[in-house]
């Protein structure tokens, strides 16, 4: 079974943990939007991809043996001096260090992925650096009703308003081959759970992946959020991220839509959103036991297999 996982970030991490135990065949394809902290600098000043939600996709795919719980905490280790080093990642550094001696992301990539025996592929879903913009209602206490267009992944993440629409610049970019032919050769398409806008809404701006995923005879899967993010999707019901969705990429449809039991309020409502993209809703416990607003890895692969029919 060949599974592609579509995401940033945290979330992406999530999903790559679990997926990584029920599937042999994965791959991670990653947005390429930040502009904030190690990746922001590295892309000004070399130009290159932010290669930090890639560096987090790799560490999720380190096994869980010695070899790979050590390389996961080298990629993740961050510089803390008063120099121009602190707060780098290594894995940054070494990602954009093999871009810079093979000339090419994929191939970087790759190369990173066989030094820490990574169990999946990670992919960016562009081959250029993008840049998000939004529109927020709010921002303006003369104009509460009012749109103010907000520019940057950071910018939108973090907004005091709420976040109405999302958008690329440019809005064509060049999608990545391999992630496109990855996405259209799978047999499941995971879609979060993570930012809503700025790394799970984002691949469906890539015309070239869009089709991709909506073309594709792959089934689809969507996990929905624990909790609403601050900022970005403040007071959002879990239906609220499948209604985004639609207003984003109106010819998706899905085939399961993945809840946790504890962040349902409204079971009937939520399956009548899943069923607005021909989705069924599964209800799971996938929650991680501590109470924090994190996806459990071992449930998550659980609800996973079951969904994939093949544990």
């Amino acid at each position: 079974m060949k599974v592609v996982a579509l995401g940033g970030g945290h979330g992406l991490a999530a999903s790559l943990a679990a997926l990584r135990r029920v599937v042999s065949d994965l791959t991670a394809v990653v947005t390429v939007a930040d502009d904030g902290g190690s990746s922001g600098r590295l892309r000004r000043e070399f130009g290159v991809l932010p290669p930090g939600d890639l560096r987090q996709a790799l560490a999720a795919l380190c096994g869980d043996d010695e070899w790979g719980r050590t390389w996961a905490r080298v990629l993740q280790h961050r510089f803390a001096s008063d120099g121009e080093l602190s707060d780098h990642a290594v894995g940054n550094l070494l990602i954009v260090a093999l871009w810079e001696l093979l000339d090419e992301h994929v191939d970087g990539l790759d190369w990173v992925a066989r030094l820490l025996r990574a169990k999946g592929r990670v992919l960016p879903m562009a081959v250029t650096p993008i840049d998000m913009t939004a529109s927020v209602r709010g921002l303006d206490p003369g104009d509460p009703q009012g749109l103010t267009s907000v520019r940057g992944q950071v910018e939108v993440a973090v907004t005091a308003g709420e976040v109405v629409s999302v958008a690329l610049e440019p809005q064509d970019p060049p999608a990545c081959p391999e992630a496109v032919a990855a996405v259209r050769d799978a047999d499941w398409v995971a879609l979060g759970p993570g930012s809503w806008f700025t790394s799970v809404i984002p691949h469906l701006l890539v015309p070239q992946l869009r089709a991709a995923v909506t073309e594709s005879s792959a089934r689809k899967v969507v996990t929905l959020n624990l909790v609403p993010q601050t900022g970005e999707t403040e007071g959002f019901a879990p239906e609220t991220h499948l209604e985004v969705l639609a207003a984003h990429a109106p010819s998706l449809g899905l085939d399961v839509v993945l809840a946790d039991s504890r962040s349902v309020t409204d079971t009937e409502l939520l399956r009548k959103a899943a069923a607005t993209f021909g989705a069924d809703l599964v209800v799971a416990d996938v929650a991680a036991e501590d109470g924090s607003p994190r996806h459990d890895p071992a449930k998550l692969a659980a609800a996973y297999a079951a969904i994939m029919d093949t544990a």
